[in-house]
């Protein structure tokens, strides 16, 4: 479970991120583990497909880093991992929001040799609901290394300004370019720091902290599961369309409805009330 103490929130308000050691126990790793292969092969346990599917086997190269979103609404393993009520709470605490719902998930999964993910802001692109703020938590399923493409944070970067979504997100050739950019404009030197950690180990990261992966050069995979969350009383922009999850509002409402964002947790000790039924298969 993960339970922030002053010194994590200290952390977090200065560094723009936390971490958090032993949040999944050796059984939730291999089960999440073992979810990996048959998600990224087309075999989705509740019959429906991720909202993006990134890297498909047999179509894409073993180079590139393999990536799905939205997985907890294919696979229950995934959701008892990034629909956990404790996410949501420690979520809203840092952002100082009410509670947390669930904006979207992330699998991914780099192999030996896999490419970088460009170094980003998550909030960049989030300009499809208001406010326009995410805290996530990513959770690695292997223990990382420096070498083996592990996450890497810019200390202190949620205070600089906002930019704009990334030039490429995917396999760039440099994958700090717009960090770089973004720091001289802020006028700081970036600190760059390698996440390495025991596996089972969690980091929760404000939505403006800038991040990314560079190249797997180590011989075992790097493998983590991403929740991202957004404000309980998150809308959808009027104006701004997602064209991906702009698929989930309803007509003549910015409601976000829960049955496609569930609140994990709120302040009132309110949680969508399907949630916990799905995770253990019965609903």
């Amino acid at each position: 479970m993960i339970e922030l103490g002053a010194d994590d929130v200290q952390a977090f308000e200065r560094d723009g991120y936390v971490v958090i050691r032993g949040m999944l126990d050796a059984g939730q790793i291999t089960a999440a583990r073992g979810r990996f292969e048959p998600l990224f092969k087309g075999d989705f346990e509740t019959g429906l497909k991720p909202d993006e599917w990134n890297w498909r086997d047999g179509r894409d190269s073993d180079l590139l880093t393999r990536q799905i979103c939205n997985g907890w609404k294919a696979d229950r393993t995934v959701a008892s991992v990034v629909l956990r009520r404790d996410i949501g709470e420690a979520c809203a605490i840092l952002r100082g929001w009410p509670g947390a719902r669930i904006n979207q998930d992330n699998v991914i999964w780099k192999p030996p040799q896999a490419k970088a993910l460009g170094f980003h802001q998550d909030d960049s692109y989030q300009g499809w609901i208001e406010p326009n703020e995410m805290m996530t938590c990513w959770i690695t399923l292997d223990d990382t290394r420096a070498d083996q493409g592990t996450i890497e944070y810019v200390r202190g970067s949620h205070l600089w300004p906002l930019s704009p979504p990334i030039s490429q997100f995917h396999a760039p050739d440099d994958p700090l370019t717009d960090m770089k950019a973004a720091a001289a404009q802020a006028g700081v030197e970036p600190d760059v720091v390698a996440i390495e950690v025991p596996a089972g180990s969690a980091v929760l990261h404000h939505g403006r902290t800038w991040h990314g992966s560079r190249v797997n050069t180590g011989n075992g995979p790097r493998r983590s599961l991403v929740a991202h969350c957004a404000s309980s009383e998150a809308q959808f922009h009027p104006d701004n369309v997602s064209p991906i999850y702009g698929r989930y509002k309803k007509a003549g409402s910015l409601e976000m409805d829960e049955s496609f964002f569930p609140i994990l947790w709120r302040e009132d000790g309110y949680r969508t009330e399907w949630v916990d039924r799905y995770i253990s298969g019965r609903a």
